[in-house]
């Protein structure tokens, strides 16, 4: 099409070469200048993605000659028409405004004609969508209030059925995601192509929630001391989205550049500790006041023979502060924590502060600070998303009691629809207006349901294959529930079981609920909770899958993925067999069934699908043993031979060593000692390691008990080494060197030390996986 214009028109190919070369220089004035002249540029296609001028100012972010274009292209009376124009993507300049962000641009091109925000792209995609799309919240709540929320419901889906509110979460915009479902809360039902609404989303992201974040050390207690602001809901979230109040309007454009951001947080932190410095002095005035007139009154009363009792002021008649209203403001949080009452508010802003400047103090350093603050700012507020979504959830609706036939979304939502329940989509399509409809928001808003099949295809711009789909029965889509305990997010598995506990029911296509799913995918965490719950029915725990396999039986099965967070096929095999043991002893004796359909026991299942990860496990200890065997050789050896020489020699009278009342002597001594009995201990530990018959159970504590007191003894036995020397070197130095000796023994131990500090993190490792008694969960996503 594009060819036949060119030739139809000579002259396009010279104003398309001008206005590429012009705009690859940015010399934007000319390309402005070619606009205003000759009205044929408004519509050249510049580059092989079908670009024209306008998209490339947009893409380049060139908001003054963006402006300018669109006033030039509307003064020709055909503003709408050019501005449609999409490029091979379908993407229109508005899409492209929207997609970076730019408020400036959206409202300059949404003002010619408010139609261009619902245009979709070839993925059925709106600027009112590709906004939330990349996490756009200004552009966002720009283009809302020009839309509204009748047609921002129209334009919020794409063709595979995925909402803003989808995509708000799945891009870990919980910011964004907030603000939309107070606009649009309609959507938190709205099911994809899939049948996921965005709490299914929601589950499937451990790592949004504390429970799926690993911390460690001093990780863990920054996170604790790190203070950060819950979400708010606007004011202007209950207006009309183009009423005076919106904050839109209310939004200040920053009178200082971006790399000033460090000098205005120091002033502004300079401006709370003077505010704050000001409130402790009036504080302390008003205390000391009060004390006064206190001691005041006590000795007025003991005049007049008045009694001062506090506890019971009965006979009294003075009124405590507030009246009847006294407790009605303690629940009043301070910025969302509901722990302090309204007037702590300064003293709870100190501490905030105090705290992080102690954090910067110890050396942790901003950086470190910073990023954990923005992970737990994630989890902070992927728990309110997930308060949200359960509060404007409605209940379970089931077709029967068990809940296996969970009822299907299949249209946008309207003023006008009931809302849908919680329960899972059975996998029924999305419809979407066609092409004919791409700027109309009655298409997508009309409900398809129970129209004819003509008028259907007439609406959804397809053809009618329902009767074809109906002959098929769905496959069964996993409840939220479900999703989270496969992933181990127990804030989800908590909150929807005391909000909707019938979820404790469901299942999954292969008949397992929430209890088979959390064992078999090695969530301890999500099936202490269960266990926690004291579930009133012991058939949640008793449920069989679709094979006759028991809680117990998938807790013997070993899955595909990596299961347990810890190195080595050993240690893992040993978490195995913890695991198997901790699901056993959950219940009494002969709680779960013995077998399955196929006639096996969780025994014999353990013994088949662990064959590989034994045999990976004998060999790590094997290559482990002879190293580490090895060294410890070497090790006594030497502390052999150091411990039979004697500094300095013996008297040849009494055959007493010569320097025997000396410290360095003693300390000389008793290390090396101490070297060769370690030595040889970690020699015969290894020994029985290398010589042992690696069966199942020996992994689950024979094996790496001795590991344990092999690596123990050995570095025991290093580090007594390394004192015997330093100790008997010390008589060659002492009088030349006397106390400097001791950094240049400490310096020349450090290659030695750096090894076994090396070896360090799977001695703690070992140390961990023996003596917890539970396994640590992965962090794995399952979807």
């Amino acid at each position: 099409m594009a060819s036949t214009l060119d030739q139809l028109n000579p002259g396009m190919e010279s104003i398309k070469k001008d206005l590429f070369q012009m705009a690859m220089k940015g010399e934007w004035d000319s390309v402005l200048q070619k606009y205003r002249e000759n009205a044929m540029a408004h519509t050249a296609k510049l580059t092989r993605s079908g670009d024209t001028a306008l998209h490339i100012a947009v893409s380049d972010s060139q908001e003054d000659i963006v402006q300018k274009l669109v006033e030039c292209i509307s003064t020709q009376g055909k503003g709408k028409e050019v501005l449609v124009i999409g490029n091979e993507q379908g993407n229109t300049p508005l899409h492209i405004a929207a997609s970076i962000g730019s408020v400036v641009m959206c409202r300059c091109i949404a003002a010619v004609d408010e139609s261009l925000v619902g245009a979709r792209n070839h993925d059925k995609e709106t600027p009112f969508f590709l906004a939330v799309l990349y996490g756009k919240k200004e552009a966002f709540l720009c283009l809302h209030q020009i839309c509204g929320t009748k047609n921002g419901y129209a334009y919020s889906r794409r063709m595979d059925g995925d909402t803003i509110l989808h995509c708000a979460i799945s891009g870990d915009y919980f910011d964004l995601a907030f603000r939309i479902i107070h606009l649009y809360d309609k959507l938190v039902n709205s099911f994809n192509e899939q049948g996921w609404t965005p709490l299914h989303l929601l589950a499937s992201k451990p790592s949004a929630f504390r429970s799926g974040c690993h911390l460690g050390g001093w990780y863990k207690m920054i996170y604790h001391c790190i203070f950060v602001d819950e979400l708010k809901k606007e004011p202007s979230d209950d207006d009309h989205p183009t009423g005076p109040n919106n904050n839109l309007n209310r939004q200040k454009k920053k009178k200082y550049p971006e790399n000033y951001r460090t000098c205005i947080n120091f002033w502004k932190l300079m401006y709370n500790v003077v505010l704050l410095t000001n409130f402790l002095q009036w504080f302390w005035n008003v205390v000391t006041g009060a004390l006064k007139k206190m001691v005041r009154t006590d000795a007025n009363n003991r005049c007049s023979g008045v009694p001062t009792d506090v506890e019971n002021p009965k006979g009294s008649k003075m009124k405590p502060a507030g009246g009847g209203n006294q407790g009605s403001d303690a629940t009043n949080g301070v910025q969302g924590h509901k722990l302090f009452p309204a007037n702590y508010g300064t003293c709870f802003e100190f501490v905030k502060f105090a705290s992080k400047a102690m954090l910067v103090i110890l050396g942790l350093g901003s950086t470190v600070i910073r990023k954990i603050e923005e992970k737990k700012q994630k989890h902070t507020w992927a728990v309110q998303i997930m308060n949200e979504l359960l509060q404007y959830t409605s209940t379970y609706e089931y077709d029967d009691a068990a809940g296996t036939s969970p009822m299907a979304v299949t249209v946008a939502p309207t003023d006008s629809d009931p809302t849908k329940p919680y329960a899972v989509s059975d996998g029924s399509t999305v419809e979407f207006a066609g092409e004919g409809s791409m700027l109309d928001p009655e298409a997508l808003t009309t409900d398809t349901v129970g129209t004819k099949p003509e008028e259907k295809n007439r609406v959804t711009g397809g053809t009618d294959n329902t009767n074809e789909a109906k002959e098929e029965p769905p496959a069964k889509k996993e409840s939220p529930i479900l999703i989270a305990a496969k992933n181990g997010i127990t804030e989800i598995v908590e909150n929807i079981l005391e909000h909707f506990p019938v979820a404790i029911h469901d299942m999954n296509e292969h008949k397992k609920n929430v209890v088979l799913l959390a064992v078999e995918n090695r969530q301890p965490h999500v099936y202490q909770l269960l266990l926690r719950k004291n579930v009133r029915t012991d058939s949640v725990f008793r449920r069989v899958d679709n094979k006759g396999n028991s809680a117990l039986h998938l807790a013997a099965k070993l899955g595909d993925h990596k299961p347990w967070l810890i190195p080595g096929a050993a240690l893992q095999i040993q978490w195995e067999i913890k695991w198997h043991e901790f699901v056993k002893e959950s219940k009494p004796f002969h709680f779960f069934p013995r077998q399955n359909k196929d006639g096996k026991t969780s025994t014999e299942i353990f013994t088949e699908t662990h064959k590989k990860l034994v045999e990976d496990g004998s060999q790590w200890l094997t290559s482990t043993s002879n190293s580490c065997s090895v060294v410890a050789a070497l090790i006594a050896t030497v502390a052999f031979a150091s411990s039979t020489t004697v500094p300095g020699g013996v008297k040849q009278e009494s055959g007493t060593p010569t320097l025997e009342n000396h410290p360095a002597f003693d300390v000389f001594a008793i290390s090396s000692l101490v070297a060769l009995c370690f030595s040889v201990t970690a020699l015969v530990m290894f020994l029985s390691i290398l010589t042992s018959r690696y069966q199942e159970k020996d992994f689950g504590g024979d094996l790496p008990r001795k590991l344990l007191l092999g690596l123990t003894s050995l570095f025991v036995s290093i580090a007594s080494m390394l004192i015997a020397f330093c100790a008997g070197h010390f008589f060659v130095l002492k009088d030349k060197l006397k106390y400097a000796a001791f950094p240049v023994y400490a310096v020349t131990c450090l290659p030695i030390t750096f090894f076994a500090v090396a070896q360090f993190p799977l001695y703690f490792d070992l140390i961990w996986a023996t003596f917890t008694k539970v396994p640590q969960r992965s962090y794995k996503v399952v979807l």
